[in-house]
């Protein structure tokens, strides 16, 4: 005789194989991790790289056309790219520094440029003519501060140049005091700041440069967005480059390395002469594409066109 269930015991009969089921196979816990609200806005490893290369790019440049126009050996390396509240740039300044403010166009913006006085008069005594010694750091005179605006006028350029992808420009404003430097930006502003080495003969120092927020965070989204955006489709790129090169009409030839021969030789030709090159028999012809060899071969027939067998 079948035993009808009613239906709270078909309820009571599902509600323990779920107890059964859950007790088997107890769920992991979800794995928390705390944020940390300080580290917004922190510069990323892939936004770190992309700084480097554009900076490495003007550290380069600087090198070669800062050093051609002092007449002398001169190196600029980058040391270092960070993140830091303005304040404490600030308190890295030495008592004895060049500070003075670049305005970045088209944000209209400024940074901050704060360069060691140790390799500064070695570049007024190149620029004034001379071989280029070494003093001791001191105050800069009114004609020698003159000197170095036109040095830090040739960075700028140079600043500009680099950084054209990301379409800011810098200009020279003017040079700014110890008490007049807090003006130029907030004190707790998180600001981008580049460090470079200026080594010269006798002589180094370092170069630094601090930017605002607003600039750091335009400069970072369209580096990364371009760079990204290379490295997404590059695949695609050589891809779709590769397709167009195969089209692409280049001059190939089947032909004997080249020999030296008498002028005596050539001038002697006429219609119909045999002439003796000085080549083994067994000498292979040479495959060339737009001049470049890339085979041995010998010539062959193949039904009425000519060709090259390769080996």
């Amino acid at each position: 005789m079948e035993k009808t269930l009613k239906q709270d015991e078909i309820d009571a009969l599902f509600q323990a194989a779920r107890a059964k089921k859950t007790a088997a196979s107890p769920e992991k816990p979800t794995p928390v991790q705390s944020y940390s609200f300080a580290r917004s806005g922190q510069i990323s490893n892939e936004q770190m790289r992309a700084i480097s290369l554009l900076n490495d790019i003007f550290a380069r440049n600087l090198t070669h056309n800062l050093g051609a126009w002092l007449r002398t050996t001169f190196q600029v390396n980058l040391v270092s790219a960070e993140q830091m509240p303005f304040s404490e740039f600030m308190l890295r300044i030495p008592e004895l520094s060049y500070v003075c403010s670049v305005r970045l166009e088209p944000l209209r913006a400024l940074s901050v440029m704060q360069m060691e006085l140790a390799p500064v008069p070695s570049m007024i005594d190149l620029l004034l003519g001379g071989e280029g010694q070494t003093q001791m750091p001191r105050e800069l005179t009114d004609i020698e501060e003159s000197i170095v605006s036109s040095v830090v006028e040739v960075i700028c350029r140079e600043l500009s140049s680099a950084w054209q992808p990301v379409g800011l420009s810098f200009h020279f404003e003017q040079r700014q005091m110890q008490t007049q430097i807090a003006r130029l930006m907030p004190v707790a502003e998180k600001t981008l700041c580049l460090s470079f080495e200026l080594r010269m003969p006798g002589a180094s120092g370092l170069m630094n440069l601090a930017f605002p927020a607003v600039v750091s965070n335009t400069v970072l989204r369209r580096l990364v967005g371009d760079w990204t955006r290379q490295r997404r489709h590059a695949v695609e790129t050589r891809e779709r480059m590769r397709e167009r090169i195969g089209k692409a009409v280049v001059g190939a030839a089947l032909q004997l390395p080249s020999r030296r021969l008498p002028a005596r030789t050539i001038e002697s030709l006429r219609p119909g002469s045999i002439l003796k090159l000085p080549l083994a028999s067994h000498q292979l012809s040479e495959f060339q594409v737009s001049g470049v060899p890339l085979f041995r071969a010998t010539p062959v027939s193949r039904g009425e066109f000519r060709g090259a067998h390769l080996s």
